[in-house]
């Protein structure tokens, strides 16, 4: 074949390959319109009920907003808690993740293994284990947190460590350092500032999930929202979807103004 046919060759492909890529997606869209059941006519067919618990969830009812103050700093709290913890087990777990840190194979597999299986499991699933393990409450919520943020912390840390500039590590070791030296004064200052915009990121998220942990019982503005839809205390669930909307925002702007002071 002629160097001039090559380039024609794969010019008449790329159709056919763009052709394959689009039906592989409308099948694989197909399949999952059968297997979700999706029946877009009943969102018009229930329009009148969402307009209904609309019509009753107005005004909020803000009597009760003082009452919910205690349950806001539990969601708080439950993210704070579960973020720090995450952070201080996931940075020694990355370490070990991390193929230009790791000591040795076994621990590099067993890091990666650890952090597989945090990250697999859901929360919302951690949750429940804890609850069945220490009760009712906000613990549970933060320990389901910790352990689920362990996978995911440990999974993006272990990238930054993979990708930070090895010439500190590289020249304290042939100073005869340590690795807890090398640790401290090469790694971690290479790699804190895109640490702790990840952390950051980590606890905008852990917030959000805090409020779904509630519905299982841990405690925090999530279950108040749950004892109020069932109540059909629709008036009662609007005041608090507000509470947690200014939460949400919140905390972004906040994590915002940290990342461009640390950037």
């Amino acid at each position: 074949m002629s160097a001039a046919t090559l380039p024609r060759t794969r010019t008449h492909a790329r159709p056919a390959l763009a052709f394959l890529g689009v039906l592989l997606f409308l099948v694989l869209l197909g399949q999952s319109v059968l297997v979700v059941q999706a029946r877009p006519q009943d969102l018009f067919t229930g329009a009148h009920g969402i307009a209904d618990i609309l019509a009753r969830s107005w005004p909020p009812d803000f009597s009760q907003a003082s009452a919910m103050a205690w349950p806001a700093l539990e969601t708080i709290d439950i993210a704070f808690f579960g973020t720090i913890v995450a952070v201080i087990l996931a940075l020694p777990v990355a370490t070990l993740a991390a193929r230009n840190t790791s000591p040795a194979w076994p621990l590099y597999a067993l890091a990666r293994t650890v952090i597989a299986f945090a990250r697999a499991v859901p929360d919302l699933v951690w949750a429940l284990v804890f609850v069945t393990a220490v009760g009712l409450g906000p613990f549970p919520g933060a320990l389901a947190l910790s352990v689920h943020s362990l996978g995911m912390l440990g999974r993006l840390f272990a990238e930054v460590i993979e990708d930070m500039d090895m010439g500190p590590v590289e020249a304290l070791t042939m100073t005869g350092a340590g690795r807890l030296q090398v640790f401290a004064h090469a790694v971690v200052p290479s790699v804190l500032p895109s640490l702790f915009g990840i952390a950051l990121y980590r606890f905008d998220e852990n917030l959000r999930s805090s409020l779904v942990l509630g519905f299982v019982g841990a405690g925090g503005l999530g279950f108040q929202l749950l004892t109020a839809m069932n109540l059909f205390q629709y008036r009662t669930v609007s005041m608090l979807l507000l509470i947690i909307f200014v939460l949400v925002i919140a905390a972004e702007r906040l994590s915002a103004a940290l990342r461009q002071r640390v950037s």
